[in-house]
Parts: C-alpha cells; sequence; structure tokens
C-alpha cells in the first residue's frame, strides 16, 4: 500500500513538472510573452543580415576579379563609412546591405555601360569587420566576434573559447532587437548540447550573456513558476 501511494505521487509529481514546462505563466509587468517559443530574426534593415547570405557593411573588405582582365583583377578594397566603394569604369558604388554576388551584379551592369564586352566578376569577402556579435559573461574570453553564415547559439559561446568550469549553462540569455522592438530569451546549453531543443541561429548585432544574474532576473516571474522549463523563454520588451 504504501509503496503504491509513492509511485502515485511520484507519477503526479512528474505531470505537475510536465504542465509547468509546457504552460508558461502570464506575462511579468514590461513583458510579453512570445508564445512561439521562437525569438524572431531581424530584418534586413535592422542590421544588413540576412538568414541566408552574409550582406557587407563599412569597413568590410572584399576582392574583386574580372575574368580575362588582369588589370581589373585581384582588386582588394574596403568598403568607406558611408557603405561605398570606388572601383575602375564603374566609379563609386554603394554596396552596404548587399550580398557579394549583387555587387558582383551591380559591377557588371556599371561595366557593360563603360564599354566592357560582357563582364564576368566575381567578389569574394577577405574580411568581416561590420558583422558582430557580443559574447559577455562566464566565457573563458569574452568580447566582440565577427559574425558567419549560418552562426547558432553554441559557436557564438565556442567563439568566446567555451564556458567555464563553473558557467551556469541553464542561464543564457540572447538580446535582440527587431524592427526596433528589444526582445530576450532564456536558453539553457546544456538542453541544446543534448538535442533537448534546436540550436538557435545568432545575428549581427546580438548580445549573449552566459551566466549573468542581471540577464536572468527579466525571467524571474516565469521561474518562479515553472522552474524546470524544456523550452526557451522569449520575451518581448517594453521600449
Amino acid at each position: 500500500m504504501r509503496m503504491t501511494i509513492k509511485v502515485l505521487f511520484v507519477l503526479s509529481a512528474g505531470q505537475l513538472l510536465l504542465a509547468c514546462s509546457s504552460t508558461l505563466p502570464p506575462a511579468a509587468p514590461g513583458l510579453t510573452r512570445v508564445s512561439s517559443g521562437i525569438l524572431p530574426p531581424p530584418t534586413r534593415a535592422d542590421l544588413a543580415s540576412s538568414t541566408e547570405s552574409y550582406l557587407l557593411g563599412a569597413y568590410d573588405e572584399i576582392r574583386i576579379d574580372v575574368f580575362g582582365i588582369p588589370a581589373l583583377s585581384n582588386q582588394s578594397v574596403q568598403i568607406d563609412t558611408s557603405g561605398r566603394i570606388s572601383f575602375p569604369l564603374a566609379g563609386t558604388v554603394e554596396v552596404a546591405g548587399k550580398t557579394p554576388k549583387e555587387v558582383a551584379e551591380l559591377l557588371q551592369s556599371r561595366l557593360r555601360v563603360a564599354y566592357v564586352r560582357n563582364p564576368q566578376v566575381t567578389v569574394n569577402l577577405t574580411k568581416i569587420v561590420s558583422q558582430i556579435v557580443t559574447v559577455e559573461g562566464e566565457v573563458r574570453e569574452p568580447g566582440i566576434y565577427p559574425v558567419f553564415t549560418n552562426m547558432t547559439l553554441l559557436k557564438a559561446v565556442a567563439s568566446a573559447k567555451g564556458t567555464t568550469e563553473f558557467s551556469k549553462l541553464d542561464d543564457v540569455v540572447v538580446f535582440r532587437t527587431v524592427n526596433g522592438k528589444s526582445y530576450a530569451a532564456l536558453y539553457n546549453l546544456r538542453s541544446i548540447r543534448n538535442g533537448g531543443y534546436q540550436d538557435p541561429r545568432i545575428y549581427s548585432g546580438d548580445v549573449v550573456m552566459v551566466g549573468e544574474s542581471r540577464g536572468r532576473r527579466l525571467f524571474k516571474d516565469f521561474l518562479q513558476i515553472a522552474p524546470l522549463l524544456s523550452t526557451p523563454i522569449i520575451v518581448a520588451l517594453q521600449n
């Protein structure tokens, strides 16, 4: 009889935890819960970054080659503060917010106007400066790191040489601005590593805080009611 009661108690406790993990409490004052559980990606206008390819920005460096024309090939060019480059026969070209492929197509168009027959242009990114992520808190080397294509949260933390022996893996907050609105997302690195849920994408302009109580304080009301959440908590902040 005692064993039966004990089993029922364990089952009831497990069901309670499961309910807590799948049902978030009401949003705290100043916060709006994002029901999808997914941190919205930034728009193209937010930070010159996209979900599929890198968009160029100020101070990035590119190499331009025009097939069959040595004088216009192997040209190393740095984008200036206004997002422009200067290229022979093409003049001044706006390149910020464009992909290398789009820049190549734009240069081909300009060169045709300059009477270059069937120009074939390739543009390669050689140095990333404009697109960065900030990684703070309990990592080995906090700092600012370049964002590469398809960067994820685990890769961003790895860029900072990984977590420390005492890092709070269940206390990782990502801050992001989308269409002028601020968001914060609480993740558990251990759950991501164990396949509990997908490793989220990281974009230029994101701030990642590992094991910092000031970030986790945003979620205290949620965590008091459901401390064992099995999915990320995403909230929109009042601006």
